[in-house]
């Protein structure tokens, strides 16, 4: 009787733990196509308006400078927060259902109040060519917040509608009708 070779076809060898830091796995597939380009151009839009709006050197009225600053770095945050959950390990680890009412609710208040911020900066700037672009960019970026939200707003209206009428038909299925149908 030979003790090693009876297992050595049927085993697979020990795979050895890897020196140094986990390998970056990120997955685009969990969004559409659509929606990872909607998030990307949201991080990037917001980006682009908190850049320029950085650069402005002077303002006679700063309050709407300051609330379009604190609104454009919070949609970038938020943006890459959310684009990071979908993309990484993170989302395994989070109930999927809360995930998309997080980002339903997040992403159409932040187009929300990035357009109000918009607005407000438009309305106190000194209209400077800088902060005109910025302007641009902060309204550019509202959109793309708002429409995101309108589309995950109309997908999940979408899988309500066919929760329901798949839940409707099935009072006249023969599962549900007596064993002893007496007329």
């Amino acid at each position: 009787m030979d003790n090693g070779t009876v297992y050595v076809a049927t085993t697979e060898p020990q795979s050895k733990p890897q020196n140094g830091p986990p390998a970056c796995r990120c997955n685009f597939q969990r969004l559409s196509r659509l929606r990872l380009l909607l998030k990307v151009a949201q991080a990037l839009l917001s980006f682009l308006a908190f850049v320029l709006e950085e650069i402005v050197e002077s303002c006679i009225l700063c309050g709407g400078l300051y609330f379009f600053e604190f609104i454009s770095f919070s949609a970038i945050f938020l943006s890459l927060l959310i684009l990071t959950v979908y993309c990484t390990p993170a989302y395994e680890k989070i109930e999927k259902d809360r995930l998309r009412t997080w980002d339903i609710w997040v992403t159409t208040v932040v187009g929300v109040l990035f357009i109000l911020a918009s607005i407000v900066f438009a309305a106190t700037s000194d209209k400077s060519s800088v902060e005109t672009v910025a302007i641009v960019f902060g309204f550019l970026a509202s959109i793309g917040f708002l429409a995101d939200g309108i589309h995950m707003f109309m997908e999940k209206r979408k899988v309500k509608e066919n929760k329901l009428e798949n839940t409707d038909n099935t009072q006249n299925t023969p599962e549900n009708q007596p064993l002893n149908n007496q007329n």
